[in-house]
């Protein structure tokens, strides 16, 4: 078993994304057998940058207002929303807000690609 407060678990830089952390709560390393369960925290104004991968993404906001593109769709999302990123579709994450906005991801197992 594994429980603890999320913010015991150190942030980690995102691919040098300024202003982008994440937390891995679980995944590989920590023997999670499916999938990977994270949480982002994105400083107002930082962007992840467009960007696909093989695998869906279950995404839940925790905090904050965001954009959410998903190929040629945006959505402004904020606290308590949820978006499903289909296997292979572009997507991009802003944070318009002006706080921090933090969010849950959940991935299979397979994009869980830390070193």
């Amino acid at each position: 078993m594994r429980a603890l407060h999320y913010t015991e678990i150190e942030p980690q830089e995102v691919y040098g994304i300024p202003g982008v952390k994440v937390r891995w709560l679980a995944g590989r390393k920590e023997g999670a057998p499916n999938f990977a369960f994270r949480i982002f925290e994105m400083e107002p104004g930082s962007v992840i940058p467009s960007h696909e991968h093989d695998w869906e993404h279950e995404v839940f906001v925790l905090k904050g207002e965001g954009i959410v593109g998903v190929n040629e769709e945006e959505k402004t999302i904020k606290e308590g929303d949820f978006v499903l990123i289909p296997p292979g579709a572009r997507h991009k994450f802003i944070n318009i807000g002006e706080g921090v906005f933090r969010f849950i991801c959940v991935i299979p197992l397979k994009g869980d690609t830390r070193p």
